[in-house]
């Protein structure tokens, strides 16, 4: 990429830093040196190791797990750069912790999105970069500018470069609906949705299959794969319905608990992610696991931001 490379600088946090070096590789920058260093008691220390004054500044920081001390180095690094004087920074988030809790669903509870999106701009975000939150309204509760991008375009060359015979997308929930049909529309497939029912407290959810999966191989699209519990189900419920295949993709993969041995142990013939979140030792044993890199498309976005151009033509 032809960029003004003087003032663009790209750092990284320790959440995932093979996603930082693959992004810079894409601009054709250098990583930008700091250095990342813990007390014996845990508190992070950092220190930005070059001169950003006047810079255009991007953080790359996905907020997984450990999502608070990985959250607060992403804060700190944030303050670090405003107060070297750099002209913007943005903070690069591939995935949003907190980001399921973006309402009050019961009484007296936070709604910690919106906290996290203001520590984010009193820190010195003056924007921000992220994919498939869990929720797009999250945009709204930064008082800066969003660039909200979606994994889509490169799970939809994946399966499109699969050629599955008699395709079905499946959305896993009401709520994600929107996503399915439009990954349905890219692959010309048809669409199904699960309808999961809870009959009575501690007793299993009841899986209803609204759509016809008799004799298709099925594919179910999410924005991120937590245990893979309610995953594992809805694979049983689309076989018993007469799938012949059940493929699952996501952007996230969180994978905490017992998700990756579920993975394994399940009827799920593959599970497509992206490596917005780096994956367990124990998640790159498991062969049911397909990584696919979003580098090239947040290089992209980073590209456009500095640039001042559309980030609207990485939309498919």
């Amino acid at each position: 990429m032809d960029l003004n490379r003087e003032r663009l600088k790209v750092f990284s946090g320790t959440a995932n830093p093979a996603l930082g070096q693959e992004i810079c590789a894409n601009l054709g920058v250098p990583l930008a040196q700091s250095l990342i260093t813990r007390f014996s008691d845990g508190e992070v220390r950092v220190q930005i190791q070059e001169n950003v004054r006047g810079a255009d500044v991007f953080v790359v920081q996905p907020t997984c797990n450990p999502v608070d001390t990985n959250l607060m180095e992403l804060l700190l690094m944030m303050d670090a750069l405003k107060r070297a004087s750099a002209k913007r920074i943005t903070p690069v988030i591939p995935y949003y912790g907190y980001s399921r809790q973006d309402r009050k669903d019961r009484p007296r509870v936070p709604i910690s999105s919106k906290v996290v999106a203001d520590l984010l701009v009193t820190a010195g975000a003056d924007r921000a970069l992220t994919m498939d939150l869990h929720a797009p309204q999250i945009q709204g509760f930064f008082d800066v500018p969003v660039d909200h991008l979606f994994a889509a375009p490169v799970l939809v060359k994946y399966f499109q470069d699969l050629k599955l015979p008699n395709l079905t997308i499946v959305a896993p929930d009401a709520g994600g609906v929107e996503r399915a049909r439009f990954f349905a529309k890219k692959v010309d497939a048809a669409l199904a949705i699960v309808d999961k029912r809870r009959e009575d407290v501690n007793v299993s959810e009841v899986m209803h299959v609204i759509g016809d999966v008799a004799g298709r191989t099925a594919v179910v699209v999410d924005d991120m794969i937590d245990t893979a519990g309610t995953l594992v189900k809805t694979t049983e419920a689309l076989i018993q319905h007469g799938a012949t295949a059940v493929y699952a993709c996501c952007t996230h993969p969180v994978l905490s608990g017992q998700a990756v041995q579920r993975i394994c142990n399940s009827k799920l013939t593959q599970v497509v992610v992206t490596n917005s979140i780096p994956l367990s030792e124990e998640a790159k044993t498991c062969g049911k696991i397909t990584v696919l890199s979003i580098a090239q498309l947040l290089a992209r976005a980073i590209e456009s931001i500095h640039e001042e151009t559309s980030v609207s033509t990485l939309f498919i």
